[in-house]
C-alpha cells in the first residue's frame, strides 16, 4: 500500500524551470524568487551594480565576468500555499538563456513539471521563448508566464497579450494587470484577489501589502491611482470579451497560460507570481519508462519494447540524471550528476541500483543545492533534484532504482552545427586533454569526435559561444592550451542499421560496406557511437540515398 506520507510530500513539490530570451530578467528574477522565499537574505544584480556581489545562481568564474548564464543552476526553498494549509518544496532550475546552450535546456526541461516564461515587456516575445515553448509544446508542459520589466517603457499590456497569444499558440490568462508602465507605472491589480498593489521602487525584499478592494468599480481604485483608474477598467472591459476564464486542467495540459506583469529588478509584482505559482502549478506526475531487459540493452530489429509508467507515489525510489557538471568546486575538481526523483523516498545513506552498470551503489553523499553551495540530503521525494557524487561511472540519462530494470526515456543529445579540430599547444597535455574533453562531454557541455582515421579529437558545439566556454573552461579548469581548426563539416548523424527484417549477417555485411566506403567522414563519439560528419547537405543525402537500409539520425538518445 501506498505510504500516505510519500504521497503527502508529493503533493507539496513545485519543480520548474525559468525560460526566457536572453535579458529578459530571467537570473534577476530567479534571486527575487530565492529572496522572497526566504533562501538568501541578498539578491547579487547581474551587472547593473558596481558591487562584488555576483547572482547566487550564476556560480560559475565566466557567468560572474559576463553577467550570463551558461549552465543551469538548481536551487530548493519553501513557500506557504495561500488559502491553503500546505507549505509548497520549491524546486527551481535557473536555465541559460543564450540558445548556444538550448540542449542544456531541453533536458533540464525533461526534469521539471511546469516552466515560468519570462518576457521583456518592451520587446515582447523573442526569437528563443518561441523556441523554447515549442519544446514546452512537445511535453504539455504547463507554461506560467511573467512580463518583466514594467518599470520601464513597454508595448501595451493588450499589445503584449495578442502577440503572446498569436505567437505561442495558446490562449493567455490574465492573472494580474498593471495600472501605467515606465514613468507612470502606479501599480498592479489582481484580477482574482481584487488587491491594489502600489508601486513602490525597490530592490531590497520589503514586502508591502496590498489594498484590498471590492472590486474594480470600488472608490477607493480613484483615491489611489487618480486618473489611471478609468484606463484600467477600459483595459480590463475590453480584457473580458478577449480572454477566456482560467481552466486548471488546460493549464496542467499546456493549453493555457497564466499572465502576470511586473519588475523583478524593484521586487514588483514577485510575490503575487510565487503565490500564483505554488497555487497552480501541478506536483509531480507519472512518467514513462522502458522496462525489463529493454532498459539494459538495445532491442533486436523488430522486438517489441516493454515499457510502463512510473507513479510519483508508488514506494519505490526511482530517479534519472539529467545533467552532470564538473568542477562545481574549483579546489576539489569535482563532477556532480544532478538526479530527477521521479517515484518513492529517497533516505540518507540509501543504496540504489545504477540500471545500465548493474550494480548497487551507495548514494550516501547525495547533496541539494544553492547553486554551487550544497548540503548532504537527508529525504527526498519525487520532484526533488539531488546531487550524486561521480566518479566518471555516470552518464546523462543513468536510470537508478531500488532493483527494477527501468530507463526513463526522452533524453536526447542534437546534432552540432560547429566543428573544430582540436591541436594542443603543449604535447605533454595529452592525458589532460582527453580528461577534460571526456568531462565536458559528459556534461553536455560539448560533443567529442573521435575518427576512425587518424587520432586528433573533434569538438562539435551548436553555437560560437558555447565554443568559447570550451576553451575558457579548458584553460582554467584543466590548464590546456590549445589551437582549434576550423574544420570541413557543417552537421553531424547517428548511424545504426533501419529495421528492414534482415538477418544479423546482412546487417554486419551493410556496416561493414558502409564504414569501407565513407571511412573517412566516420566518428566515434564520447559514448561510443558511430557517426557520420558531413561536410554539407548535398554530401549528406547523397550518402542517405546510396545506403538507404542505414537510419542517420540527428538526435541521438540517452541509454
Amino acid at each position: 500500500m501506498t505510504s500516505p506520507s510519500i504521497e503527502a510530500e508529493v503533493a507539496r513539490r513545485r519543480t520548474f524551470a525559468i525560460i526566457s530570451h536572453p535579458d529578459a530578467g530571467k537570473t534577476t528574477l530567479t534571486e527575487k524568487l530565492l529572496l522572497f522565499g526566504g533562501a538568501i537574505q541578498v539578491a547579487g544584480a547581474v551587472r547593473a551594480r558596481k558591487s562584488a556581489r555576483h547572482a547566487v545562481s550564476d556560480w560559475m568564474k565566466m557567468e560572474q565576468e559576463r553577467g550570463i548564464s551558461v549552465t543551469t543552476s538548481c536551487m530548493s526553498f519553501e513557500h506557504p500555499v495561500p488559502d491553503a494549509d500546505l507549505h509548497a518544496h520549491v524546486n527551481l532550475l535557473d536555465t541559460p538563456g543564450h540558445a548556444d546552450f538550448g540542449e542544456d535546456t531541453y533536458r533540464v526541461l525533461t526534469a521539471v513539471d511546469s516552466a515560468l516564461m519570462v518576457i521583456d515587456g518592451a520587446k515582447g516575445v523573442e526569437a528563443r521563448t518561441e523556441k523554447l515553448i515549442e519544446i514546452c509544446r512537445l511535453r504539455d508542459t504547463p507554461v506560467v508566464t511573467f512580463v518583466n520589466k514594467f518599470d520601464r517603457e513597454c508595448l501595451s499590456p493588450l499589445e503584449l497579450l495578442d502577440e503572446i497569444e498569436k505567437k505561442l499558440g495558446m490562449p493567455c490568462v490574465p492573472r494580474t494587470w498593471p495600472i501605467g508602465m515606465g514613468k507612470t507605472l502606479r501599480g498592479i491589480y489582481d484580477l482574482v484577489s481584487h488587491e491594489l498593489h502600489l508601486f513602490r521602487p525597490s530592490d531590497d525584499g520589503e514586502i508591502h501589502a496590498g489594498v484590498a478592494l471590492s472590486g474594480i468599480d470600488d472608490p477607493r481604485l480613484d483615491e489611489l491611482v487618480g486618473d489611471a483608474a478609468e484606463d484600467l477598467r477600459g483595459e480590463l472591459e475590453l480584457l473580458e470579451g478577449a480572454s477566456p476564464r482560467f481552466d486548471h486542467d488546460a493549464f496542467w495540459a499546456g493549453k493555457q497560460t497564466p499572465l502576470l506583469f511586473g519588475s523583478a529588478m524593484n521586487n514588483f509584482g514577485v510575490r503575487e507570481l510565487l503565490n500564483t505559482f505554488v497555487s497552480l502549478a501541478p506536483p509531480p506526475t507519472s512518467r514513462d519508462a522502458v522496462s525489463g531487459s529493454g532498459a539494459v540493452a538495445p532491442p533486436a530489429p523488430g522486438e517489441q519494447i516493454p515499457t510502463r509508467t512510473v507513479g510519483a507515489s508508488e514506494p519505490g525510489f526511482t530517479g534519472f540524471v539529467f545533467k552532470i557538471q564538473a568542477n562545481m568546486d574549483p579546489n576539489h575538481r569535482d563532477r556532480m550528476a544532478f538526479l530527477r526523483v521521479c517515484s518513492g523516498r529517497f533516505e540518507r545513506g540509501q543504496k540504489a541500483h545504477h540500471v545500465r552498470l548493474g550494480r548497487e551503489v551507495n548514494l550516501g553523499n547525495a547533496t541539494t543545492f544553492l547553486a554551487r553551495d550544497r548540503e548532504i540530503v537527508e529525504q527526498a521525494f519525487a520532484g526533488d533534484i539531488i546531487g550524486i557524487p561521480n566518479h566518471g561511472t555516470i552518464k546523462i540519462g543513468d536510470t537508478f532504482t531500488q532493483g527494477e530494470q527501468l530507463r526513463f526515456v526522452g533524453i536526447p543529445s542534437f546534432a552540432p552545427e560547429i566543428f573544430r579540430r582540436v591541436i594542443l599547444k603543449t604535447p605533454l597535455k595529452g592525458k589532460a586533454l582527453a580528461k577534460g574533453l571526456t568531462q565536458l562531454a559528459e556534461e553536455g557541455a560539448i560533443q567529442v569526435f573521435k575518427p576512425l582515421l587518424g587520432a586528433v579529437y573533434v569538438v562539435g558545439v551548436v553555437g560560437q559561444l558555447q565554443l568559447e566556454v570550451m576553451k575558457h573552461r579548458l584553460l582554467a579548469e584543466y590548464k590546456v592550451e590549445a589551437a582549434y581548426e576550423a574544420v570541413d563539416y557543417s552537421t553531424a548523424r547517428w548511424i545504426t542499421p533501419k529495421s528492414t527484417g534482415k538477418s544479423k549477417q546482412e546487417v554486419d555485411k551493410l556496416m561493414a560496406e558502409f564504414r569501407r566506403k565513407c571511412e573517412e567522414h566516420l566518428y566515434v563519439d564520447g559514448h561510443g557511437d558511430l557517426a557520420y560528419l558531413a561536410p554539407n547537405r548535398w554530401n549528406l543525402q547523397k550518402v542517405e540515398e546510396r545506403f538507404a537500409d542505414i537510419a542517420f539520425s540527428a538526435t541521438r538518445e540517452h541509454t
